[in-house]
C-alpha cells in the first residue's frame, strides 16, 4: 500500500481560509499539478502529430484522466481531484465528438469561463463578493467546520475586509476576462494547437497566482502572540 499524500494546508479554494499559503495545496500537489494538465496536453500533442485528428486526440486525453482516477483508486488515495478531471476531460470529449470539431474540445471551458467571471461580477455588485463568502465558508470556525452559518458574511460587518473582498474578487474577474479575451478568438478561428497551448498556459500559473493574491488580500489575522514567562516566575 503506498504512504498516504503528504498534507497541504489551504488544498485548492480552501486556501483563502488558511493562516498560511501553500503553493503546493493551491494546484493540489505535484501529482494534482500533472492530472490537470496531462490530459489537455495529450489532446494537443496528439492531435498535431496525427495530422490533426480528432478521435486519437481525445482517447488519449479520455484514457490520461480515467487512469489518474484508477491509480488513485488502487492507491487508496482521494479521488475527488482526479474524478473532476474525468468530467471536465468526457464533457470536452463528449462535445467535440458530438460536433465532430476539434476545436469543441475547450468550448466548455469558454462557458465556463464565462460563466464563473459574470457570476464574480455580479457577486461584488450586490456587495456579496464572492472571495470573502470563501473564506468565511474555508474558515475553521465555519459552517464547513461544524460553526454557524452567520461566519459566512462576517465580512460584510467590517468595511475594511468587505472593501478587500470585493478587491480580491476583482481580480478572479479580471483573470476569467483575459482567459477569454485570448482564448476565445482562437476558438472562433478554429486554431485548436494555439488554443491548446493557451489553455495551458493560462491554466494552473493564473489561478495559483490570483490564488495568492486574493490570499494576501483577505488572508486571516494572525493569532496573537503569548507573551513568554519571565525567568524570574
Amino acid at each position: 500500500m503506498s504512504e498516504p499524500e503528504p498534507d497541504v494546508p489551504g488544498r485548492g479554494l480552501r486556501a483563502l481560509g488558511a493562516e498560511t499559503f501553500s503553493l503546493a495545496g493551491a494546484v493540489g500537489g505535484v501529482r494534482g499539478l500533472v492530472e490537470t494538465i496531462t490530459p489537455g496536453l495529450l489532446f494537443v500533442v496528439v492531435f498535431v502529430a496525427t495530422g490533426q485528428q480528432l478521435v486519437p486526440a481525445v482517447v488519449a486525453a479520455g484514457a490520461a484522466a480515467l487512469l489518474a482516477v484508477v491509480v488513485r483508486l488502487v492507491q487508496r488515495t482521494p479521488v475527488t481531484q482526479a474524478i473532476s478531471g474525468v468530467v471536465g476531460v468526457a464533457i470536452g470529449v463528449g462535445w467535440a465528438m458530438t460536433t465532430g470539431r476539434a476545436r469543441d474540445y475547450y468550448a466548455a471551458g469558454l462557458w465556463t469561463n464565462a460563466a464563473y467571471g459574470l457570476g464574480a461580477l455580479v457577486t461584488i455588485l450586490v456587495g456579496w463578493p464572492v472571495v470573502g463568502v470563501l473564506v468565511g465558508l474555508f474558515d475553521e470556525g465555519g459552517p464547513l467546520s461544524g460553526g454557524p452559518w452567520s461566519k459566512v458574511g462576517a465580512f460584510r460587518t467590517d468595511p475594511g475586509r468587505r472593501r478587500r473582498a470585493a478587491w480580491a474578487t476583482w481580480l478572479w474577474v479580471g483573470m476569467f476576462g483575459v482567459k477569454l479575451a485570448v482564448q476565445l478568438p482562437l476558438y472562433l478561428a478554429g486554431q485548436v494547437a494555439w488554443l491548446g497551448v493557451a489553455k495551458l498556459v493560462m491554466g494552473v500559473p493564473p489561478y495559483a497566482l490570483v490564488l495568492w493574491l486574493s490570499w494576501l488580500l483577505v488572508r486571516p489575522a494572525p493569532a496573537p502572540a503569548q507573551p513568554r514567562p519571565r525567568p524570574d516566575q
